[in-house]
């Protein structure tokens, strides 16, 4: 081999004998702790969050050491596909209010939501999801799962956030135009409990931007990488991912770098609501 690679036998036995440099030892540790990390977030995570997780347990390091050894190692965080809306918008009930103008900042919880409906392939057929997502701490607050687009999968999903949160009256929820949000059974539910309904413009998806992203990201980050095969495996897959992971595990960059779950929690000990 020495021959073949034009390498002095002297030379090759001097590199058996010389120890590990310091660098190489401290980035053979900090490959071993990236890899736990992407593993435990079923590669989900990008450097950034990697890096922030790496500093939360003590180990310092840099995002940009953090992303040259993850292209060192072949590690890259899953990439994120285009969402395609699924609501049916031409109808004639009454459209309301744009009250948000894509201002998505919110001070204290349960004041703003937002709402969307996505569809999901399996080998059953088409399943349809229903989600209100909290604009304060970006927390899945309700969802629902339908084999059909009805209006019942949107009650449904905004009754379970109405039993998990227990909003006051005065609560802005935010839509599309799409005839679920539009018609008559879901305008009696939101009178009923007193709630002013917002929607987005015609055709303008960045008005709904922060339900539009979840989707992308549960997309990209769980259906598009399990086979399902109908509702009761994508109900579970579902309950994993958003109500123990999402909600409670996965960090956003808009909460710095918090879940939701401890977002709510580290602002409500600091007494800002």
């Amino acid at each position: 081999m020495c021959r073949v690679f034009s390498v002095s036998r002297s030379g090759y036995y001097s590199w058996c004998r010389r120890t590990e440099s310091r660098r190489a030892i401290a980035n053979r540790r900090l490959d071993t702790h990236i890899i736990a990390i992407y593993k435990k977030h079923k590669g989900r995570y990008g450097s950034p969050k990697i890096t922030d997780e790496l500093n939360e347990t003590g180990f310092q390091v840099g995002k940009n050491r953090v992303a040259r050894r993850m292209k060192e190692i072949g590690l890259r965080s899953i990439v994120r596909r285009k969402y395609r809306p699924t609501t049916d918008s031409k109808h004639s009930y009454p459209i309301a209010e744009n009250l948000l103008q894509r201002d998505f900042t919110v001070n204290h919880p349960d004041r703003v939501w937002v709402s969307d409906i996505t569809y999901i392939k399996t080998g059953s057929g088409w399943l349809y999801l229903t989600v209100f997502l909290d604009l304060f701490s970006r927390m899945v607050v309700g969802w629902a799962l339908s084999s059909s687009l009805s209006s019942q999968m949107v009650i449904t999903a905004l009754y379970r956030a109405i039993r998990n949160r227990r909003p006051d009256s005065g609560l802005i929820i935010h839509s599309d135009r799409g005839v679920q949000y539009a018609c008559n059974d879901f305008r009696q539910v939101l009178k009923k409990h007193q709630f002013i309904q917002s929607m987005s413009r015609k055709g303008d998806c960045w008005d709904n931007a922060v339900a539009e992203s979840f989707f992308g990201i549960l997309k990209s980050e769980l259906i598009h990488h399990v086979s399902l095969k109908g509702s009761q495996d994508t109900l579970r897959e579902l309950f994993e991912y958003i109500e123990v992971y999402y909600n409670r595990k996965r960090k956003h960059s808009t909460l710095f770098y918090q879940t939701p779950k401890q977002y709510e929690e580290v602002m409500k000990s600091a007494s800002c609501f």
